[in-house]
């Protein structure tokens, strides 16, 4: 008997930081209103960092500059569900008027710490509240630790 092969999904997500205020995106889930970072799921042939990019600019309308890593999490929603994150950040200057492009996401906010932690209830996960706390207390990462040099490096050998 083979064991099946353990695939969590890859996900990208971007702690928006802009005077002690957080960018979180708005969404229905199964009727219910749940807050999240812009965030979303790597596609293929496309680095992480570009994942990054591409998410924050769909669910929000903004082109940020990504200018840390903050974590990498390893987060299981069930046992069918699993997910490995990769959590960036980015400064804005203002806070600015967000345009969600993806369909799926019904507004935009600009919450303090406190009021994201009030709505605990409400978030799409606890990577919520894990990513600002560590956002806040810990070091980042430089972006050069993530190399994705190699990423189209089978496409290039059947080239």
């Amino acid at each position: 008997m083979t064991k099946q092969r353990y695939k969590p999904n890859t996900t990208v997500a971007c702690v928006v930081h802009c005077d002690d205020r957080f960018l979180l995106v708005e969404e229905i889930i199964d009727g219910d209103i749940r807050f999240n970072q812009p965030a979303g799921h790597l596609e293929a042939n496309e680095s992480i960092i570009d994942a990054c990019l591409r998410e924050v600019k769909e669910e929000t309308g903004l082109n940020v500059d990504i200018t840390a890593l903050v974590s990498i999490y390893q987060f299981s929603a069930s046992e069918e569900l699993a997910f490995m994150r990769f959590t960036f950040t980015a400064e804005v200057e203002q806070w600015v008027e967000c345009i969600p492009l993806d369909k799926d996401i019904s507004a935009c906010h600009w919450f303090t710490f406190a009021e994201i932690k009030a709505r605990r209830h409400q978030l799409r996960s606890p990577l919520v509240i894990k990513s600002i706390e560590d956002y806040l207390h810990k070091p980042h990462s430089p972006l050069s630790v993530i190399d994705s040099n190699l990423q189209m490096i089978a496409a290039n050998n059947n080239a």
